[in-house]
Order: C-alpha cells, then structure tokens, then sequence
C-alpha cells in the first residue's frame, strides 16, 4: 500500500438560506412563497433529496414545525420525514416527526455528525447556528436563494460577524425572478475538528 494518507469521508453541510433583495431573511412566509412555484419546489426537493438529516435551531424548528406538519406533497413529505437535529439549550419537546433535541455545544455535536456515516447535512436559514458553524468552519456549502422583494424590515443575514471570502459555485435563474447563488466558503488554514 502507498504511503498516502487517506481522510476519511465527512458528511458535508449543505444551507439554504431565502433572502429577500434588500437582505432581509426573517419571516419568509409573509414574503417569499408568492414565488415557489413548481421549479422552485422542485429545486428545493432536489437539494433535500441529498441529505439525509437536518441541522436547526430553535427560531427554524419553531417556524417549520408550524408550518410543513399540515402541508402535502413531494416536499412537505420528505421534509416532514427526514431525521431533525434541533440545538436548543430551552426547547422542552421537539414533537415534530422524527426530530431529536441535542442540548450540548453545537460545534461539537455537529462536528460528530459530520463524522458518521451518511449523506447530507441540511441547513436552513443563516441564523445562529448557521452563524457560528461557518465561523468554525463546518459549513461546506452556501445556497442563497435571492427573491425579487425588498421587504424593508425584519432580520437581516448581513449582521456583525467574522469576514468570510465565498467562492461562486454556481447561479440559477427561476421564472419567477428567484436567483439561486451556490458559494462554497474559503477557509484559510486548516479546519479545527473538535
């Protein structure tokens, strides 16, 4: 055998964010369905269908869990069926299907997640947890999904944080004005694995 040194295969972490024009993420609901159409539900089922688990915070599972439990579909199926990992140091009962609360720090935990056998990691939304993961370097790709809107108020993903250069990975262009910008995160040095 070569003296090659073999890295062992890590999961990789895939988030999704909507964001409106003028940078606004909070609330989608109230903004952003008005364009999901067909292509862009199936985009979204076919970034889905890659992972097998997803990564939340609280505000993410608390939005989701009111939301996709009474919808139908391709995509409300899959995403009401995947393995949840909620990180909540408050959340007293996660009782949306197939959804487990990890309490401990969540650079760790997801560092072990990363490390098991299995396909994507999805993330959704760049709030906390989205945050503090690129900071540590564990999320491997960015998908920006980029709506027609100026919403004006609300959230914004452009908050005070560590700089971060992005690599453009790839664009998409929805009929209904939706852009989709894939960004894999430069990272200078090695990664810390915990």
């Amino acid at each position: 055998m070569a003296n090659a040194t073999m890295e062992a295969a890590v999961r990789k972490i895939i988030e999704s964010t909507l964001v409106s024009a003028d940078g606004v993420i909070g609330d989608p609901p109230l903004w952003a369905m008005e364009y999901r159409d067909a292509e862009v539900t199936a985009e979204a089922l076919e970034r889905l269908a890659g992972a097998d688990a997803m990564l939340m915070g609280r505000g993410t599972y608390e939005l989701f869990s009111a939301v996709w439990p009474g919808q139908s579909g391709e995509f409300a199926n899959r995403i009401n069926d995947i393995r949840k990992y909620v990180f909540s140091a408050t959340l007293d009962k996660a009782g949306w299907n197939n959804s487990v609360i990890l309490r401990g720090d969540a650079v760790a935990e997801v560092t072990r997640l990363k490390q098991q056998d299995g396909r994507e990691l999805a993330l959704y939304g760049h709030g906390r947890l989205a945050q503090a993961l690129l900071e540590h370097g564990l999320i491997d790709e960015l998908r920006l999904s980029v709506h027609p809107v100026m919403v004006g108020s609300g959230q914004v993903l452009f908050r005070d944080g560590q700089k971060q250069a992005l690599r453009l990975a790839g664009a998409r262009t929805f009929g209904t004005g939706v852009v989709v910008l894939t960004y894999h995160p430069e990272f200078s040095g090695a990664r810390v694995i915990l």
